[in-house]
């Protein structure tokens, strides 16, 4: 449940970081995603299990669209 929160933390902070940039067709493309995806892993009936690791699975992709390529650690 904690990596869960992290996750979603995550999310929301990287599309505010690339929602400057990128303009709201793209923002709310994403923000449908995660919608789609709240929705759509039973969340609400069964705890939502899935629901984190869809919202890892789109802050991989938001890192590498906003920060064009990985994120260095250095």
């Amino acid at each position: 449940m904690f990596l869960g929160l992290v996750a979603h933390l995550a999310f929301w902070v990287v599309l505010l970081i690339g929602a400057h940039e990128w303009g709201w067709r793209r923002t709310a493309t994403f923000v449908a995603l995660w919608v789609a995806g709240y929705g759509g892993s039973g969340r609400l009936a069964a705890g939502g299990f899935l629901c984190g690791s869809w919202v890892a699975v789109l802050d991989g992709v938001l890192v590498l669209l906003v920060f064009k390529g990985d994120v260095r650690l250095r």
